[in-house]
């Protein structure tokens, strides 16, 4: 869906000590959208000196710009009904959090604003060609290519790469947020990189059925800057592979580190400084709102049935103060065999860090027919995210299907694998 190594309106603020008003975002009506509008960028300067009232820059008025700091452009895209993207506002205040920087929104709804899509994807590169010259200006003063950021969502990800193009890849970084191919030194794929959670899965969720998949990838990439959990993603070649436990290596003690999501990206591996770094696919899940984290367990089970069970496993967690966290691992069925270890990839919204009570549903997904049961010789619980903390064991349970087991688990041996 989305490839990330990754904007609440601006309103028109008032400087009490000059009485100076603050420029804004472009806001146009419907009625541009179908009539159409002429291409005209603006650049809007946010500093941590002015973190909500913006400057009106140019190549000849760089303002505040200081050229020896990072200088971040946030390009949006198609803006059918001409109204500013909600989100711009929360970025650049996150982005102001975490470094001390130059925040340039590239303001172009007066040529984004069209029912038209192709109306707005024809101006792309001329908006790339604005930019490319404000940055040369840049160059000039004593600006580096390597601070050049550009954080690009839909149409404006295309801008992003039209300017990384005419610098033949030199820049610093560009995340790009809203496209399903892969392009960058790192892709992130989100829930697979279709269908997100808490998206309206059919058309009676309105506008929202249409849009909210693809603006997901704007609001993951904020999670990175002010939300206290951080998203790991795990490079894979499938989705598939992911959820089925065969590509968490990087999140093992003494092995590699995860790559995360969002502005933090590009602290993964020295690689991604080589000159011609190879790409990469990174998975993960995450949960319907925020902070989205999703923590990862695995799930050994032996089982002792004489015959083959294939089936799904629901697992729930409980700690002392009674909150609880569950996991459904059902995305496809999972073969026990007797003496044979199962390791099944548990995947939790929420953190508990003591747990007290454990309950688990084995389900065939069958409606009719024998009830089966699944003897389990030994269950194990491990987790990934925090892999300091004490495995959990049971042993010797008898799970009957479509029944919630509940046990308190024990620690387990320490020589244990």
């Amino acid at each position: 869906m989305l490839r990330l190594c990754f904007f609440i309106s601006l309103m028109c603020l008032v400087r009490t000590d000059t009485d100076e008003t603050c420029p804004s975002f472009t806001h146009l009506s419907f009625h541009s959208a179908v009539v159409g509008t002429g291409l005209q960028v603006k650049l809007m300067l946010y500093t941590r000196r002015d973190r909500t009232c913006a400057q009106v820059i140019n190549a000849t008025a760089l303002g505040n710009l200081n050229v020896t700091k990072r200088t971040t452009f946030i390009i949006h895209g198609f803006r059918p009904t001409g109204t500013p993207p909600v989100w711009i506002g929360d970025l650049v205040k996150g982005l102001l959090f975490v470094e001390d920087m130059n925040v340039v929104v590239v303001d172009w709804n007066r040529g984004a604003t069209t029912i038209l899509y192709y109306r707005a994807a024809d101006k792309t590169r001329k908006v790339a060609t604005v930019l490319k010259k404000f940055i040369d200006h840049l160059l000039i003063k004593g600006a580096s290519l390597d601070d050049i950021y550009m954080i690009g969502v839909s149409l404006g990800a295309h801008i992003s790469g039209f300017v990384g193009e005419e610098y033949n890849g030199k820049l610093g970084r560009i995340t790009a947020l809203g496209y399903k191919e892969p392009l960058g030194n790192i892709d992130f794929y989100p829930n697979g990189g279709l269908d997100q959670p808490g998206c309206p899965k059919t058309i009676f969720g309105g506008m929202q059925y249409f849009k909210c998949d693809h603006q997901k990838s704007v609001y993951l990439y904020l999670s990175s800057l002010r939300e206290n959990c951080t998203v790991t993603a795990y490079p894979c070649d499938s989705y598939r592979d992911y959820r089925n436990g065969k590509c968490v290596s990087c999140g093992i003690p003494q092995k590699e580190s995860c790559p995360l999501l969002g502005y933090y990206a590009d602290n993964w591996k020295d690689y991604l400084t080589e000159k011609d770094p190879p790409m990469t696919k990174a998975y993960f899940d995450t949960a319907e709102e925020k902070p989205f984290c999703i923590y990862h367990y695995f799930v050994d089970i032996i089982t002792w049935n004489k015959n083959i069970r294939r089936g799904s496993i629901t697992i729930k967690l409980k700690d002392k103060a009674g909150n609880t966290t569950e996991s459904k691992i059902d995305h496809e069925p999972a073969t026990f065999q007797k003496y044979h270890q199962v390791s099944l990839l548990a995947r939790f919204s929420r953190d508990l860090d003591k747990v007290a009570d454990i309950s688990l549903v084995f389900s065939t997904g069958s409606v009719v027919g024998p009830r089966y049961k699944l003897r389990i010789l030994r269950m194990k619980l491990r987790s990934l995210t925090h892999p300091e903390r004490p495995q959990l064991c049971r042993y010797d349970l008898v799970l009957m299907e479509n029944v919630e087991t509940v046990f308190q688990p024990i620690l387990c041996p320490k020589l244990q694998l």
